[in-house]
């Protein structure tokens, strides 16, 4: 699977992806500047975490208007495959490519902890790894993580089968005015979601950090192995 990461001013979660990437698929992927212009031949593109230009303005907002933005919408628009993860998400949603926006978290703490999240829809190549209503652990760590979007467009993703994960429950109970259950306060507990196509994902969590059983579980694995499995058969 030929992989790029898309590097920004302030990212700081590309070698964490990296490593994954690596880990799971058995090839390094392409670091990306993001003065670049060209993604060249690849399979996936990711948009990692971290705080794009400091989070000035709305946190993915200036990264949005970054050069290789062109390419990575004209990539989603021939069907190409994106993963967003937290700032990456944010950007994706700053950029249009992906519905809604992430606002400052409901406690206006950031957050710095491991949460649950629920498959909720696992015919994607995202979320493939899993079945539907698998638990699985990631960690978060953000200041703006809370996902919200009109009634309407929360009905339509709600409707199209495009909600990919909600925080959670260890044993999956869903509750959205529940802390526990939804750090965040996102709306209906929304931890990540998909493009009308299933091939853009965005989430907040970090799955590529539970990746190994040396550095703390395998949780994460299942996206990632799914990714590989999707995109090179």
């Amino acid at each position: 699977m030929k992989a790029g990461i898309v590097v920004f001013p302030g990212t700081n979660r590309e070698r964490d992806m990296a490593q994954a990437l690596k880990l799971i698929s058995g090839h390094a992927p392409r670091m990306i500047w993001h003065h670049e212009t060209s993604l060249g031949d690849l399979d996936l593109v990711v948009l990692p975490g971290g705080f794009s230009f400091g989070d000035y303005l709305r946190s993915g907002a200036m990264a949005a208007h970054s050069p290789i933005m062109s390419a990575v919408k004209a990539f989603a628009e021939r069907g190409g495959h994106v993963l967003g993860v937290c700032n990456g998400f944010q950007i994706l949603t700053e950029s249009h490519l992906l519905p809604g926006a992430l606002l400052r978290n409901a406690g206006l703490r950031f957050l710095s902890q491991d949460c649950h999240l629920k498959v909720e829809n696992a015919s994607s190549p995202f979320t493939r790894g899993w079945k539907t209503g698998d638990v699985f652990r990631s960690p978060m760590a953000h200041g703006d993580g809370n996902y919200t979007a009109s009634p309407e467009t929360l009905d339509r993703l709600e409707g199209e089968g495009r909600v990919a994960f909600r925080y959670s429950t260890a044993n999956g109970t869903v509750a959205a005015d529940d802390v526990t259950a939804n750090p965040n306060g996102s709306d209906r507990a929304i931890a990540g979601i998909l493009s009308e196509n299933g091939r853009v994902c965005g989430l907040m969590p970090h799955p590529e950090n539970l990746t190994d059983p040396a550095i703390g579980g395998t949780d994460g694995v299942p996206l990632f192995r799914g990714l590989v499995e999707a995109l090179v058969g």
